[in-house]
């Protein structure tokens, strides 16, 4: 049996708010109501309604007021707006601001039941395409390695909500002092922000056992990932190498592992997913750029290097600029964003908007 629909009502009104109450709840609804419009926002987090009802002119707050602090406390969350008065210009107003549906004073039943029925069914609907967000791992040999790598990936991540981590398991590499090195990894950390764990195995001395193994089964212990991106085995590396081996052990039971192309990565690298990053290149760019020690001795730290890489890979993707992997365990496609609730509905309300201002 279906779990029965939340509906908050806030209405100033006690008869109008008992009427509305008495119709919906013989409809198997559980309704909420609130003469002061004070209480609609601990009311959102006590109740996590499926539909809120609200009049458009109450005492110390609009209704059109009360929809941002909906918005704000539960995105996405259906709001129906009622008024006495019999007016165009409330109607536009109201959907401008994100209102799902506009009824005017006295409300016949059947509409309220037809409405609330619909919006919640819809909220419901949405809410259950929604992806779970993610966890991210990012291991790299070395600072700098994940940004070259999956930089435009993580940024992706990031916008969709996930969390994301880099264990960096050696400081040095490539030139630079340890400390400056280590600094530019908690840079390019703060600007993706994401968490850093910063290990300082003996650079080109890296195992592909302990203590590497117990190094990133502690932090797949601590952050539980549910996504890792590391090293391909078709590197010149020992390092790289040696930390892909080490991490295929440490994380085995893991849902997703990919690998990814290093700077040093062979022509045996044999990419099978190639992930657009349209719209997150500039910031990989920005990425790879903090890591400043290294500008001079690589190549591959060159802003035209790396985009002309993204825009040879995407070829065989979509868009202009992509990031390859290799798929250890496929997970499905992780370059898909979440499905926002909000921006789910958010077609549905400015259709609704349009039709009622022409």
């Amino acid at each position: 049996m279906a779990e029965p629909y939340r509906v908050i009502v806030v209405e100033d009104d006690e008869d109008v708010a008992f009427y509305i109450k008495t119709v919906l709840t013989k409809q198997g609804c559980i309704v909420q109501t609130f003469t002061d419009p004070s209480f609609a926002r601990q009311a959102m987090l006590l109740y996590e309604p499926d539909v809120v009802i609200t009049d458009i002119e109450m005492p110390g707050i609009t209704g059109i007021e009360l929809i941002d602090q909906v918005r704000a406390v539960r995105p996405g969350t259906p709001v129906v707006v009622m008024t006495a008065h019999v007016s165009v210009d409330y109607a536009v107003e109201a959907l401008r601001h994100n209102a799902d549906e506009f009824l005017t004073k006295p409300i016949a039943s059947a509409d309220l039941i037809s409405i609330v029925t619909r919006l919640a069914n819809e909220f419901r609907n949405a809410k259950a395409n929604v992806r779970e967000r993610e966890v991210v791992l990012a291991i790299g040999a070395h600072p700098d390695d994940v940004e070259i790598g999956v930089g435009g990936i993580l940024l992706a991540h990031r916008a969709a909500g996930d969390a994301v981590h880099i264990l960096t398991l050696s400081r040095g590499g490539r030139g630079g002092h340890v400390t400056e090195r280590q600094g530019e990894a908690f840079e390019a950390a703060r600007l993706l922000d994401a968490t850093l764990h910063l290990e300082d195995l003996p650079d080109t001395e890296i195992p592909e056992v302990d203590p590497t193994q117990a190094l990133i089964q502690k932090v797949v212990d601590e952050v539980r990932p549910s996504i890792v991106y590391v090293h391909s085995d078709h590197d010149m590396h020992q390092d790289h190498r040696a930390v892909h081996k080490a991490a295929l052990v440490a994380t085995r039971a893991v849902r997703s592992v990919s690998c990814y192309q290093s700077a040093s990565a062979t022509v045996d690298f044999r990419p099978n997913r190639f992930v657009n990053i349209d719209g997150y290149l500039e910031g990989k760019l920005a990425l790879v750029q903090t890591h400043r020690s290294q500008l001079s001795a690589s190549r591959y730290h060159a802003p035209d290097f790396l985009a002309a890489t993204a825009r040879y890979w995407s070829r065989f993707g979509d868009g202009a600029a992509a990031e390859p992997l290799e798929i250890v365990r496929d997970s499905g496609d992780v370059s898909n964003a979440p499905v926002d609730v909000a921006q789910a509905l958010r077609a549905h309300r400015e259709q609704r908007a349009r039709q009622l201002a022409q």
